[in-house]
């Protein structure tokens, strides 16, 4: 019955994997400049000189106040808080952060959305990097962990089902205590990239990471699960003209847009996951909160799950279902 309540390792690799930039700037080497950056570096050699020089080279280009874009580029590429580059106006820039936070700007005035510009992402306690190749980490998709650690109490076997930048996954291998966390994707570019993110998580956590080339819930036959996590795409192609330009002209479609008025891959998971979740095991997706009701009579009308209920998010909107395999 349908309910309600408020509330590592793969073989394959495909592309370049990213540059140590954005959230890993410390392990950048040592390059030689090009001779314009070269002569950059003569003028802005402090963190407050590279600051003046951002905002008057950017200009507002994300139209926010020069300054405040100027500085929240720079907090974020070189990992600090947002205040951190006005109260350390003295502090010295390696070459290499320059090059960093050149290229940073550049894809700022590209008309990049923040994250990718900055090649950073922060979700829950890890800082990730992005790029074009996933979608960027959502702060709604945050309680999605937080449901799936809370009802399997961090603990068994756990699939993420089109990990993209590993977001979900390497979160619940940081907080929970799982035997395993494996992370699925179609997509080997998102692979390289959650494979890169790996080193988000501390490292005694990491050994219990897997991620598995395929569609959906194909890699993980012969699991059997404890839980499966997705935040699946769940727009309707339709209904692409009403998506933000950052995110209908930047983020991969793939990760977007889905058939059936955007049902089609939340209907996929609902029926593959039956083959892998033990029994009780949990299936917590997030959906459109347009949807949701409909989402949830899918998931029933599949006819191996019980408990199935619509959890709100922190706006008060319908946003996750979750349900329980049937014992048989």
């Amino acid at each position: 019955m349908i309910g309600k309540r408020t509330a590592m390792t793969d073989s394959t690799d495909s592309g370049p994997a990213p540059r140590d930039s954005g959230p890993f700037v410390k392990s950048l080497r040592d390059v030689e400049l090009p001779a314009d950056i070269s002569a950059a570096a003569s003028r802005a050699g402090t963190v407050g000189e590279m600051l003046d020089a951002l905002a008057d080279e950017l200009g507002g280009a994300t139209g926010m106040p020069a300054r405040q874009e100027a500085r929240d580029l720079i907090a974020a590429v070189l990992g600090q808080p947002k205040f951190w580059p006005t109260a350390h106006r003295d502090e010295p820039l390696m070459p290499a952060t320059l090059v960093a936070l050149s290229e940073a700007s550049e894809r700022l005035k590209r008309g990049m959305p923040f994250q990718y510009a900055v090649r950073r992402a922060d979700f829950r306690a890890l800082t990730l990097y992005v790029d074009e190749r996933v979608l960027i980490p959502r702060p709604e998709t945050e309680l999605l962990v937080e449901i799936a650690l809370s009802q399997t109490n961090g603990a068994g076997t756990i699939a993420d089902v089109g990990t993209g930048s590993g977001a979900i996954a390497l979160s619940l291998a940081a907080e929970g205590r799982y035997d395993k966390v494996i992370g699925t994707d179609i997509s080997s570019d998102a692979l390289t990239v959650a494979r890169h993110n790996v080193r988000a998580v501390p490292a005694e956590k990491r050994q219990v990471i897997d991620f598995r080339a395929g569609s959906w819930c194909a890699p993980l036959v012969g699991e059997q699960l404890g839980a499966l996590v997705a935040n699946p795409p769940y727009i309707a192609p339709a209904e692409a003209g009403e998506l933000p330009d950052l995110v209908r002209n930047w983020e991969p479609s793939f990760a977007l847009f889905s058939e059936r008025d955007g049902m089609a891959a939340i209907r996929a998971i609902a029926h593959g996951a039956v083959a892998v979740l033990a029994p009780h095991g949990l299936l917590a997706l997030e959906v459109d909160t347009r949807r949701a009701a409909e989402a949830a009579a899918l998931v029933n009308a599949v006819g191996a799950y019980e408990q199935v209920t619509v959890h709100n998010d922190l706006t008060g909107r319908e946003r996750f279902i979750v349900a329980r395999r049937k014992e048989t």
